[in-house]
This record gives structure tokens, sequence and C-alpha cells, in this order.
């Protein structure tokens, strides 16, 4: 799974890397997208949540007729979801990144890139919510291999499309955005075939449209919850850039480096948080209790450990590797100087994806969303709007490492005792 994510979360900063080769002013534009991608992201994320939490415990309880009928539904709505938000953000691309504060010098490679990369968002939904039905049935090598082959693609197209090679047209900030789209349309068609011909995950979708909606039902009950608790981290994030926007462009650049390199970093918790909530969902399923408190000390275990390595490394590379994606030393400065601060806390975060990842994956949604919502809202906002004064543009990246680590063991305790009490009834 680790090795899958690694190859997706390099769409963006393959994209970064070759657009930062045409100036700052390109990277600053697409800086300011990532918070909306984001966004869209988590909607795609929050429908993969619920399939890999109900296909789970269908599988769980060896009914796969279930499983076929949950994966076939789930895509079915995820794609239609996503198509309507593809339409409403092409239709408000001015509105939307003006509120994140893009000045009009941006505003035409901001449209350049988002007006192509927007048609993505539903070809990608479709792809993602039928690999995390594989996932939920335990396998996640499958799902590594085919998202490793849509980032080799979209890694080959990029600089062929951005530069105009082999007498493909030189397309600039746009030819990042349809290399992905392409990569993701490829990759679809191939997908589906796959697991429907040689795999038979789907049902027929020619069926009574109540049992449809029973299915995006017991999906939506996942779903919902999973997205809020999802799409309130690029809303932080987006507030992060607004308010790194009155410190000039090369701060939103160099927030915008650092946040782009920064999943590639946290990856083993990524990974570990998306084999989460299907291991769980098996096992609370079957009644294993006993194995989701192993798991859960497990995650801690790991946690520590790995977060206390990845500060050390990080702080010794945040220098020559930021420098990999801008020569300007105030947008290098300000991706530095994010590292140093927030490596400390990621141990923290890495628990709050998973106990959320954990409570998705028995069913019991609601207190994802409240640690994503203390995590993001009640905790990082007021402390970054007091540390900003206090400290300057480094006080926000203080609020945020500060809340990954309170809410990150809060939530861990949180999941210990809720088994506790479940074990006893």
């Amino acid at each position: 799974m680790a090795f899958g994510l690694i190859a997706i979360i390099s769409f963006d900063a393959v994209d970064l890397f070759f657009v930062s080769r045409l100036g700052n002013a390109p990277l600053a534009a697409i800086s300011f997208c990532f918070p909306v991608i984001w966004l869209l992201t988590s909607v795609i994320i929050g429908f993969e949540v619920g399939a890999a939490s109900t296909i789970s415990r269908a599988v769980g309880q060896d009914d796969e007729g279930s499983a076929r009928r949950l994966t076939t539904d789930t895509a079915l709505l995820a794609g239609l979801v996503t198509f309507t938000l593809c339409l409403l953000g092409l239709a408000t691309i001015g509105p939307t990144f003006g509120l994140l504060g893009a000045t009009d010098d941006l505003m035409p490679l901001i449209h350049d890139y988002m007006s192509i990369w927007y048609w993505s968002v539903p070809a990608a939904s479709i792809t993602w919510i039928s690999l995390a039905s594989m996932r939920a049935r335990g396998n996640s090598l499958l799902e590594g291999k085919i998202i490793t082959l849509a980032a080799l693609i979209n890694a080959v197209l990029d600089p062929i499309m951005i530069f105009g090679l082999f007498g493909f047209p030189r397309l600039e900030i746009a030819g990042a955005a349809l290399a992905t789209l392409t990569a993701n349309c490829i990759v679809l068609i191939g997908t589906l075939t796959w697991l429907h011909t040689r795999l038979r995950i789907f049902a027929t979708p020619f069926t009574a449209l109540a049992q449809i909606l029973r299915s995006w039902r017991r999906v939506a009950h996942i779903s919902l919850p999973a997205m809020v608790t999802n799409t309130i981290v690029p809303i932080a994030n987006g507030i992060v850039v607004a308010m790194l926007a009155g410190y000039g462009t090369d701060a939103v650049a160099g927030f915008g480096i650092a946040i782009r390199i920064e999943p590639i970093a946290l990856i083993a918790f990524y990974a570990l948080s998306a084999v989460t909530s299907p291991f769980m969902g098996q096992n609370f399923a079957a009644g294993k209790l006993d194995r989701l408190a192993e798991a859960r000390r497990a995650i801690g275990k790991f946690s520590v450990v790995f977060g206390l390595s990845l500060m050390a490394v990080l702080v010794l590379v945040a220098s020559p590797l930021t420098a990999l994606f801008s020569s300007t030393e105030s947008i290098q400065t300000v991706a530095v100087q994010y590292f140093w601060i927030m490596a400390i806390s990621y141990g923290g975060y890495g628990l709050v994806m998973s106990m959320c990842a954990a409570f998705n994956g028995i069913g019991h949604p609601l207190p994802g969303v409240a640690i994503s919502a203390s995590r993001a809202l009640v905790i990082f906002l007021p402390l970054a709007l007091v540390a900003k004064q206090l400290l300057g543009l480094n006080g926000i990246f203080v609020a945020a490492a500060v809340s990954n680590i309170v809410v990150g063991f809060g939530a861990y305790i949180w999941f210990g005792a809720y088994i506790h009490r479940r074990a006893k009834t």
C-alpha cells in the first residue's frame, strides 16, 4: 500500500517539479490550486472510506453478494457526485480562488490548470472506489500496482505536455493538468476492465432502484461523516494559504512546496491509515475485539517511533530537498521552516489518521469528525491567530504542530476506551 500511495502522491509532486521550471508565478498559481484539489480529493476519500468500511464488514460476515452490490453502487454514486462537483467547480473558478487570495496576474494560470484538472475528478473517483473495494477484501497489492502505473503515465506525459516535447504543443501549466486527466482516464478504463473480467467484483448495475438506494444509505452513513472529516483539512489549508498570502506570493509558494513534499514523507502513516479501516472492519464484524486492541497498540508504538525518526531525517534534508523545487531563497526559507517546526508533530498526526480510520472501519464515523474538527478548527485556528501575532509566519506552523500532538494522543486514548467498553458489553 505504501508503494502505491507514494505513486499517487507523486502525481502532484511531479506536477509541481516540472511547473516550478516555468517560473515563480506558475509555481504560486499551482500552490493556490492545492486546497481545492485536496477538497475534492477528500470527497473521493470519503467515498473510499465508506466503501472500505461497509465492504470489509460484509467480507467479515462472509457475504460476498453484498460486497459486490456495495462495490458497484458506491462507484456509481461517487461518479455522479464528483461529476456534479466538477461542473460546479468549472463555473466558480474566479470566485473560489479570489477568496483564497489569488492575485489578478495569477488568475489566468489558475484557470488554465483547473479548467482541465476538474475533469479528472470523476474518472479518479470511480477508479479509487473500485480499488478500495479490493483493499476491503484484503488485497492492497493490486491497488498499489495500478496506482503506480497511473503515476508512471503521469510522470512520462508531464514534461511532454508542459514543455511541448516530441512535436506536442507547449501547454505549460495546462499541460500538467492534461497529463493528470489523461493518466486517470487510461487507468480507469484498464481498471474497470480487469476487475470486471478477471476478478468479478461488480454486481449488475441494472437492478431495482430500491436496492441501489439501500446501498447508498449504508455507504452514506460512513462516507458523509468521513467527507466532513477529510474536507476539514483542506479547508484549514485554505485558511493557511489565505493567511500566508498576506506575507506575499513567495510565502504561498514555499508553503506549496512543503505540503507537496510532506505527504511523501508521511507515506507510511497514509498506508497505515488505508489498511487500518478494513482491518478493523473485518475483525469488528467477526467479533474479534482483542485483535482491535492489539492493532491499536501496534499503531501507537509505530507512530511514535517512526515519527521521531522522520523528524531527525527531515531536519537534515529539508534544505537540499526544498531546493530541488525552487532556487529563490525566500521560497526555500518558508518551506524549510515549515519542516523544522512541523516534523516534531508527525507522530501525533499519524495517530490522528489511524484512529479516524479505525473508528470509520468499525462503522462508528462521528468520532472521526470530532477528532478532525478538533485538530483543524477547535485547536489550530484560534491558536494560529494568536501565534501569528506573536511569532509571525512561523506561528502558524507552531499552531499546526501543537494541534497534531494534542489531538493525536487524545484520539488514541479515545479509541482504546471505546474498545474497552465494547468488550465489557
